[in-house]
Parts: C-alpha cells; sequence; structure tokens
C-alpha cells in the first residue's frame, strides 16, 4: 500500500466516522484539545522509553488528530488537509535556503540563526514569540534558552553555567535563611525559579534533555517506590508501620536488586 493511498484511507474513515458515527459527529477543535494533548504526552512518554511499538501507535493517533481538525475544518470551509500539507512544504522550503536557495552555512547553528531571522521576516514579533506558553515549564525554559542563544544571548561556556548555578544555589539559601514571612515566601519561590532555570541551561550545555532526564528520575522513584511497596507487604507489613530509618533501608535494598545501567 502506497502511502498516498494510507492517508486516502484514514481520510475516508474519517469521513465515515464523522457522518455515521455519535460520539465522533458531536466532537469539535474545542472538544478535541485536550485530547490531542494527552496523545502527545503519551507519545512523549514511549519516546523516552525508546519504545518503537510504541512510537509508532502514538504517531498514528497524532495522525488521526490532524485528519480530524482538518475533517472540520474543511466542514466549516477554513482548510482542507491538502493546505495544511502544502503550507507546511512551502515553509519548510523557505526557511531551509541553504538546500533550495543559493545561502550557504557552514554547520547547524547556522541554520538554526537563519531559521530565527527567516521567522522574523514572516511577520513575528519577537524571537521568541514561537514558544507556547501552555509547554510544561522545562521544555518552555529549554526552548526560550535556545531561541534566545541564537541571536547571540549565550553563556560561551559550560562552566561559566555552572557557576551561574552556585550563584542562584547561594541566593536560595540566603533567602531561606531569612525569617519566614509572606514576601519571603514570594522571595524564595522567585530564586528558586532562578535556580531551575539555571540548572536547565546547564544541562542543555551538557547536551541533555532537562525534561527527559527529569521524567526518567519520575519512573525510577515510582519503581522503586512500588518495589519498596510490595517488599514491604510480603513481610505482612504497611509503610506506615516503619519509620523512615527503616524504610529507608527497605529502599536501598531495592537499589542494591537494580539491574547496574549500561
Amino acid at each position: 500500500m502506497s502511502d498516498r493511498h494510507a492517508i486516502s484511507r484514514l481520510e475516508t474513515i474519517m469521513n465515515e466516522l464523522r457522518e455515521q458515527c455519535p460520539w465522533d459527529k458531536k466532537q469539535t477543535i474545542q472538544s478535541l484539545r485536550q485530547l490531542t494533548i494527552e496523545e502527545c504526552h503519551e507519545l512523549a512518554d514511549v519516546i523516552t522509553d525508546e519504545n518503537w511499538d510504541g512510537i509508532r501507535e502514538e504517531l498514528g493517533d497524532i495522525l488521526l488528530h490532524i485528519i480530524f481538525y482538518s475533517k472540520i475544518a474543511s466542514e466549516q470551509n477554513k482548510f482542507k488537509l491538502e493546505d495544511v500539507i502544502h503550507g507546511v512544504c512551502e515553509k519548510l522550503i523557505f526557511r531551509h535556503p541553504h538546500i533550495y536557495g543559493d545561502v550557504v552555512v557552514n554547520d547547524e547553528e547556522d541554520v538554526k540563526r537563519n531559521w530565527e531571522n527567516l521567522k522574523l521576516k514572516e511577520g513575528k514579533t519577537s524571537v521568541l514569540s514561537g514558544v507556547p506558553n501552555s509547554l510544561p515549564s522545562i521544555v518552555q525554559a529549554m526552548r526560550l534558552q535556545e531561541k534566545a542563544k541564537q541571536v547571540g544571548f549565550e553563556w560561551e561556556t559550560k562552566e561559566q553555567v555552572w557557576e551561574k548555578v552556585k550563584e542562584e544555589m547561594k541566593e536560595v539559601e540566603e533567602e531561606v535563611a531569612q525569617e519566614s514571612t509572606s514576601s519571603a515566601k514570594l522571595r524564595i519561590e522567585a530564586e528558586l525559579g532562578d535556580l531551575m532555570f539555571s540548572i536547565i541551561n546547564y544541562a542543555r550545555f551538557l547536551g541533555i534533555d532537562p525534561d527527559n532526564a527529569l521524567a526518567k528520575t519520575n519512573k525510577k522513584f515510582k519503581s522503586r517506590f512500588q518495589s519498596m511497596e510490595k517488599i514491604i507487604g510480603e513481610r505482612g507489613q504497611q509503610l506506615t508501620d516503619l519509620d523512615l530509618q527503616g524504610l529507608d533501608a527497605v529502599w536501598n535494598e531495592v537499589k542494591k536488586d537494580e539491574s547496574p545501567m549500561p
């Protein structure tokens, strides 16, 4: 089956569902919005796990949503799926003049800088305007930093960034040491935000995706904690029967039994 026929098959099924299925007939772009966000997060999960079967499945779900939005748009005479596809094709051609024009680039950083400059020519009012406010905060911070880098607003070395991290840690400690008041809480919150922003920046300098790193740590913590619950349950106890020292001892058992990282 050709790629074109596969897309046509999905469009045909979408048309049939839109006409015959009570649930599909009721959907709007607003009712689909949260479902689309959920699908994107499910894709992010399987990417973190490098689960290729899951990636294939989740990409299919997202493709379905693209077809669904395009179907609703065509019903309202806004645009069709072909407009979506041709639109992104034209955008890619325009933003890659080093491939489809006579612009010369030396490396991927030149490509990124050209990309941001071309976006401004398209009418964007700010280099940062393409970063959605609804992004998870860690992802948003990383994207803001990457965008700012393209216009030269960037540290030169990872050592400089680490010094900034230590500076922000000190400022957090200083605020925490102050008398606890409502205004102090706000200052601590602000300094913690600055510290996390700096740590995200440091991760970026190391070539690490901080959101993916945290996702893996969350998964590891969840797995260890649930293993701890199982061990304690098999011993006829509940977590609340143990003090912190006892819980920590079981936690260390779980860590010891884990396979070493490759």
